[in-house]
C-alpha cells in the first residue's frame, strides 16, 4: 500500500493538469462569448458560450481551492482524540 504523502502528491500533480485544462476553457470561452457578443449580441449561442464560460470558471475556481488546501495539509499536525496514555499503576491496597 501506498504511503499517504505519496497519494497526496499525485492528487496535486492531478489537479495542477486539471487547473490547466480549466484555464485553457476559460480563456477559450471568453473569446467565443466576446466573439459571438460583437457579432451577434444577445443570440442564443452568445448565452451558451457565457454559460459555458461560467460553468469552467467554477470549476476551475474548485480545483484552485482543492489544490491550495491539498497543499497546506501535509503541514500540520493531525489532531490526536484518544486520551494520553498514564503509567500503568496498581490500584490494590498493598498488604
Amino acid at each position: 500500500m501506498a504511503p499517504k504523502t505519496e497519494h497526496l502528491l499525485r492528487a496535486v500533480r492531478q489537479l495542477r493538469r486539471v487547473r490547466a485544462l480549466y484555464m485553457s476553457g476559460v480563456l477559450l470561452w471568453a473569446v467565443a462569448a466576446a466573439w459571438t457578443g460583437g457579432a451577434h449580441p444577445g443570440s442564443r449561442q452568445m448565452w451558451v458560450s457565457l454559460l459555458l464560460l461560467a460553468v469552467f470558471a467554477g470549476l476551475l475556481y474548485t480545483a484552485c481551492v482543492w489544490l491550495r488546501r491539498l497543499q497546506t495539509a501535509p503541514g500540520r499536525r493531525p489532531a490526536h482524540h484518544a486520551a494520553p496514555r498514564r503509567a500503568i499503576t496498581s490500584r490494590h491496597a498493598s498488604v
